[in-house]
């Protein structure tokens, strides 16, 4: 089972409150709160459509560019000693660091 479902390029969390007996979540990767519930999983899946295509529709009356989930640029803090092996390793192979981490992310998510 995921716990996430996807939506013109938007990625939202499934959870699950069995106190309210009732399934929620919010859209990921973006600071705008954008949050929907159901009490099925049919439900959920409207709502949360429903939720981006309200999201996307505010953004154009208000003239603002809605927020792209997962742009493909972040930060990363490692210690100095791995960013020197890294660098290191990444001029030997004529690469760029960048490049580097990307084929190590790429070649991690691959395994698992």
């Amino acid at each position: 089972m995921k716990n996430t479902m996807e939506y013109k390029g938007y990625v939202g969390s499934v959870e699950f409150s069995q106190e309210d007996e009732l399934f929620y979540g919010k859209v990921l990767g973006i600071r705008a709160l954008v949050s929907y519930e159901g009490a099925s999983a049919k439900e959920l899946l409207t709502d949360f459509r429903s939720a981006i295509d309200d999201y996307l529709e505010l953004c154009s009356a208000e003239g603002i560019k809605p927020e792209a989930a997962y742009k493909g640029s972040f930060n990363v803090r490692i210690s100095p000693a791995l960013h020197k092996k890294a660098a290191i390793c990444a001029l030997s192979k004529n690469m760029s660091l960048n490049n580097l981490v990307e084929a190590a992310i790429s070649s991690y998510l691959q395994a698992h």
